[in-house]
């Protein structure tokens, strides 16, 4: 048990040091090296993990979405946008999100991108399907389609966000995208009363 708890801890150490690195160089310029450096852990336990650098940029990726707390309340459509805020603020001091935001930049055009994109769209399709079934979305909205198109304008908009004010301003910029998207997703009654600025966390119902 000790000695699983230590690998946990090792892993874990290793995958921050690797955020912390990648965020602040890029994932080109990051080196299995610094990493080891910055984790504190022996060459040994960092590929007793991770066999490659590729492979620990693909667990960065995928460690992103687990730290969220996914709220089900009764208007799905009102959680999607809550969470997108979730997100917004976490992108602003989040070391594995801002590494993973850069490993998706830099690795999108190889031959072997590693983008989140799929994780985020899985997210918000079944927050979608759930607002299908209750009748929140309008009747031509795909909640498959709808889920991609505000993924793909969520990275646009992070970026630029990124690159104008280091993300400063990307609670307000998702909130602009919301009030632009939701006249095409939403029915009237439900658009009346759903909130493009997002919830606070501890508001559930």
């Amino acid at each position: 048990m000790v000695t699983q708890e230590r690998a946990v801890r090792t892993r874990q150490a290793v995958l921050m040091a690797a955020a912390e690195v990648i965020k602040t160089r890029g994932y080109a310029a990051a080196t299995m090296a610094e990493i080891i450096r910055r984790a504190g852990v022996t060459k040994g336990a960092l590929y007793f993990h991770f066999t490659s650098k590729h492979a620990l940029a693909r667990a960065v990726i995928e460690e992103q979405t687990t730290s969220f707390l996914l709220k089900v309340t009764t208007s799905r459509l009102q959680d999607a946008i809550d969470f997108t805020h979730q997100v917004a603020l976490a992108l602003r001091d989040d070391a594995l999100l801002q590494a993973g935001a850069r490993i998706a930049v830099e690795t999108t055009f190889s031959d072997d991108p590693l983008v989140p994109y799929q994780a985020w769209t899985d997210i918000l399709t079944g927050m979608f399907v759930d607002a299908k079934e209750n009748g929140e979305l309008l009747p031509g909205v795909s909640p498959e389609a709808a889920a991609e198109l505000l993924v793909a304008a969520y990275m646009g908009v992070q970026m630029l966000s990124q690159s104008e004010t280091d993300r400063a301003d990307l609670p307000d910029r998702v909130t602009q995208l919301w009030r632009h998207a939701l006249p095409g997703l939403a029915t009237a009654d439900e658009l009346s009363h759903l909130d493009p600025r997002g919830r606070p966390l501890e508001i559930v119902a």
